[in-house]
């Protein structure tokens, strides 16, 4: 047995499916489920959760089936058979389809749980009527949990059941009667939780003639199923009854309560709104369960919002339907939105707000019984089973039409809520802003009217012609958010307009403040103060939102007219033109803030444009803001640095220039030399005459300055900076320059520091020292003291120091130093003449050994052979080396060709050619054979240089062969 592949097949006597959209079709068809496999008996009983379909039949078996695997069919079968314990009777699925009981005719009840196929008896419900079940609200699914058992002798329950695998233990853990009413049957039982919390629930019982309403706390167990918990909550607390006069006891009752929302999570701890519906011989009792106040009386409340449906409207909705007593409505289920009905073999289905018929059509045919309409209270379906077949009523965008209801009762937020389309929200507007007009909400009306397509002129104008200024500004604030970006033009318009009433409000409300008088609104002067503020952040908001729909001259122009500084700056910063706002405080000199302003800048070019004017004001704070960016360039700050030393007056120490300059020098190690250049400047052009800070500098330049060398020895000089120069001449390498002019103002230590500087020219070191001596000696009083000072240089001798020595000095004064020269020199003949004998000796032993080499001789083997071509020495002219090496001239020739460079090669062709084609002979010829036999024969091509330019050449040539090499 199986369903088809969608669990059913539509069969539908109208081509209402074939439609193109959803939106054409009614909302309410009733469609008949295909079943595709052979039923063997009638059903008895059916239920449907969470997509799982069970159905009874009256030969005791249950069909559990899953509509998203309708292929796999639990078949399962009751412990005993119809006759021993009945037919079953009813059934009562939870919303998770996790608990099915089952009753039977005769009183037997059982438990089945969806991971079971076994069904369990349930021994203390036994002979108990069951005629309805209040789940627990917290959807358990391993075990019920504490539920309520409605019976058809008027006892309400409460029991817990689980699944027992032991034999002798009960599925139901407990059973407790709560109440007995004399009403009759219990024909509807709700239970659900109210304000968040576990343990405050609301219990609704409904009987064929009452309907009543608890609220309260149930009791807690020490261990689930220990018992009960529903107890107190029955004992405390009396119910709210709704009651009904004149009711037939005989007639149809039931509790309906709507599904979740679509929209609504499963096991969402806030618990969705929904609805109830009683069913009673008046009719259709209906209206909202309220979750507010969680007390007694929120069921006085629930029953004043109800509303009843009369039984007349359903059952004869048409006039001319001739009303005939014997129809009554059968059962009745809710949707979202509205109220379904069976009545006599029709589905009757009203609007739950209207009480308007919306849907009437004959479903059953005639004598067909119908067990009843079930609703999927997790997945929004609804169903309707009869003896042999399954219908489903498929609701289709139940709300559409739900926002003209709420339009029509001014309950425009809700409208608003359920208009799905753009045209939809803007009747709903429209409708709105008119309403709040009428009642003089203006300020209210303006926001709904800026959603709507109510021509802009027309609204501007009745808010104009009322004098209502804030709505209009609201107005327009709202419209301009719902313009398209690509309407460029609206919005500038728009934006601008706004700009002048911001302005025109923010001076009203100033000038109220000022003249302490009451606004029209009849707000005092605090008041007043707290809507300024309130209307400036607005304004700021304003900006900082649509600054790109604003023209700035235009801007500028309107709040310039109205006087508003403020405004004015703030709009400049928010569109980043701090070039205006700067210009604005140094036209009016207010320096703090404009520091203030540049702090926050990173482009470049607007410290350049004010540092000038900055410098020459507020020059420490404007150098601590260059000091946070690096990233410009020094050489563009330079004027105005320059600007600033011009006009300075005070120490060199509070030169703000110089500060930055040392700054760019040595923190980002600029090498600049115009940056450079103006630190030599400003050191030396100050009228300071102390040079210690020119020269810390110059010292730290080292050899290779930054600075342009005549630029500063120019500027030194023009200044008299007098050491500065020296150090310039000296690091330049014009030694006598800087001697000179360092003795010229009598600086003597320091021209001798500078004469020692060239230690690698012995004759420019000794030319400076003698211009020392020679200021030295014409500045002591005393000679010793003078020669004492000039044996710092070890290059002077006495003899160069008398020609500096006025005639009168008597020889006795330097008697002793002109004794220690000439036994130096004494000492130093006597060091030469043996020198000399030495060399004599060193050149007598050369001419001993150079005659020798006349008679040297080398003596070749008759088996010797060539060390390059292997052949034997002896068959051909050769040469032999000292080391005992020998080549063949012409092997030896080669090989010297190889190595040798281009000229050496070059000469020794030259000669070989002459030689071989006789162009040379006689003298020329020997001399050019003993030149050509140098430069071959010079050293051995194995021991000499050659073999050490060889170095990079293998062992192993391409012509050897390898395995010789082989160990």
């Amino acid at each position: 047995m199986t369903l088809d592949a969608n669990g059913f097949a539509a069969m539908t006597s109208n081509s209402l499916v074939d439609m193109a959209g959803e939106e054409g079709l009614p909302i309410f068809t009733v469609e008949r489920v295909q079943l595709q496999f052979s039923i063997a008996a009638d059903f008895v009983a059916a239920q449907v959760a969470n997509n799982v379909l069970v159905l009874a039949l009256s030969n005791g078996r249950i069909l559990r089936i899953d509509l998203n695997r309708p292929e796999d069919i639990d078949d399962i079968d009751l412990p005993k058979k119809p006759s021993e314990v009945g037919v079953i009777r009813r059934m009562f699925l939870d919303p998770t389809a996790s608990h099915l009981l089952i009753c039977t005719s005769l009183g037997e009840n059982y438990y089945l749980h969806s991971q079971s196929r076994q069904p369990r008896p349930l021994g203390r419900l036994r002979r108990v009527s069951i005629e309805s079940i209040a789940w627990n609200p917290s959807l358990p699914t391993a075990s019920t949990r504490e539920i309520l058992v409605g019976a058809s002798d008027g006892n309400v329950y409460e029991t817990f059941i689980e699944t027992a695998n032991e034999f002798y233990r009960k599925e139901e853990k407990y059973l407790q009667t709560l109440q007995k009413l004399p009403d009759g049957p219990i024909t509807g039982l709700w239970v659900d939780n109210l304000g968040g919390k576990a343990d405050l629930r609301r219990v609704l019982i409904s009987t064929q003639s009452r309907l009543f309403h608890l609220v309260g706390k149930v009791g807690r167990s020490h261990h689930e199923g220990s018992g009960s918990i529903y107890s107190k909550l029955f004992e405390a607390e009396q119910p709210v009854i709704h009651e009904l006069s004149h009711g037939t006891a005989t007639a149809p009752s039931c509790l309906a309560i709507s599904p979740d929302s679509p929209d609504a999570k499963t096991y969402d701890d806030v618990m969705p709104e929904r609805a109830f519906a009683w069913l009673s011989s008046h009719g259709v009792y209906h209206g909202k369960l309220l979750a507010a106040p969680a007390a007694t009386e929120l069921g006085t409340k629930v029953f004043a919002e109800s509303k009843l449906l009369p039984r007349s409207q359903i059952v004869s909705p048409e006039a001319s339907r001739k009303k005939t007593s014997a129809e009554a409505i059968e059962a009745t289920i809710l949707t979202q939105w509205h109220v379904v009905n069976l009545v006599a073999g029709r589905i009757v289905t009203a609007n739950r707000l209207t009480g308007s018929i919306v849907y009437d059509q004959h479903i059953l045919d005639q004598g067909q019984k119908a067990l009843g309409l079930y609703v999927d209270q997790q997945k929004n379906t609804f169903w309707l089973f009869t003896e042999q077949e399954v219908f489903e009523i498929v609701v289709r965008d139940e709300d559409r039409d739900i926002w003209k209801i709420m339009l029509e009762t001014q309950q425009f937020d809700m409208a608003l809520q359920y208009a799905h389309t753009l045209p939809q929200k803007d009747a709903v507007a429209m409708a709105s802003g008119d309403y709040l007009v009428g009642k003089g909400l203006f300020v209210e009306a303006a926001g709904v009217y800026g959603k709507s397509s109510k021509p802009f002129e027309e609204v501007a104008l009745a808010f104009i012609d009322n004098h209502q200024n804030d709505a209009l500004r609201k107005y327009l604030l709202t419209k301009l958010t719902m313009y398209k970006k690509t309407s460029i033009m609206q919005r500038m318009m728009v934006s601008t307009w706004l700009v002048e009433i911001f302005m025109a409000k923010l001076n009203a409300l100033e000038d109220t403040i000022k003249t302490e008088a009451e606004l029209v609104e009849n707000l005092n002067t605090d008041q007043s103060k707290q809507q300024l503020g309130a209307v400036r952040d607005e304004f700021h908001d304003f900006v900082n939102k649509h600054k790109s729909d604003l023209d700035r001259k235009t801007v500028y122009d309107v709040i310039s007219s109205h006087a508003r500084e403020d405004e004015l700056l703030y709009f400049a910063s928010a569109v980043n033109d701090y070039n205006y706002v700067l210009s604005y405080w140094v036209q009016r000199e207010r320096w703090n803030e404009a520091l203030g302003v540049l702090k926050k800048q990173t482009d470049p070019e607007v410290f350049y444009r004010y540092s000038s004017v900055l410098m020459t004001h507020v020059g420490h704070e404007l150098v601590e803001i260059l000091m946070r960016h690096p990233d410009l360039k020094p050489r563009n700050i330079i004027p105005a640095l320059l600007d600033y030393d011009r006009n300075f007056k005070g120490t060199l120490f509070q030169n703000q220039a110089i500060r930055y300059l040392q700054y760019v020098i040595n923190q980002l190690n600029s090498t600049d030399a115009a940056v450079h250049n103006t630190l030599v400047s400003i050191y030396a052009s100050h009228p300071s005459k102390d040079e210690s800070a020119l020269l810390s500098y110059l010292e730290s330049q080292g050899e290779e300055p930054r600075f342009d060398p005549d630029f500063a020895l120019r500027l030194c000089i023009q200044h008299k900076r007098t050491l500065s120069c020296v150090h310039i001449y000296t690091n330049m390498g014009q030694y006598v320059q800087a001697v000179d002019l360092a003795l010229s103002h009598n600086e003597i230590d320091l021209a001798s520091i500078i004469a020692d500087r060239p230690m690698t020219n012995p004759v420019l070191r000794k030319k400076l020292w003698l211009a020392v001596a020679r200021k030295v000696i014409s500045q002591s009083n005393g000679i010793k003291t003078a020669i004492e000072f000039l044996k710092r240089c070890d290059l002077l001798k006495i003899e160069d120091l008398i020609p500096f020595f006025p005639d009168f000095v008597v020889i006795d004064d330097f008697k002793d130093e002109i004794c220690n020269a000439l036994e130096d020199y004494s000492r130093n003949i006597d060091g030469l003449k043996k020198e000399m004998d030495e060399s004599s000796q060193t050149a007598a032993n050369i001419k001993v050994d150079i005659a020798a080499l006349d008679h040297r001789y080398a003596i070749v083997e008759p088996g010797e052979k060539c060390y390059v071509c292997g052949l034997p020495l002896l068959s051909r002219q050769f040469f032999v080396f000292p080391c005992q090496h020998a080549f063949h001239s012409d092997c030896l020739g080669k090989k010297v060709l190889e190595q040798a460079g281009v000229a050496k090669s070059r000469r020794i062709k030259e000669c070989q050619v002459q030689i071989s084609r006789g162009l040379v002979s006689g003298a020329k010829k020997d001399a050019m054979v003993a030149e050509l036999d140098a430069l071959v024969a010079a050293a051995c091509i194995l021991c000499s240089d050659y073999a050490i330019k060889r170095i990079d050449e293998p062992f192993i040539g391409v012509d050897d062969d390898r395995t010789e090499w082989v160990l």
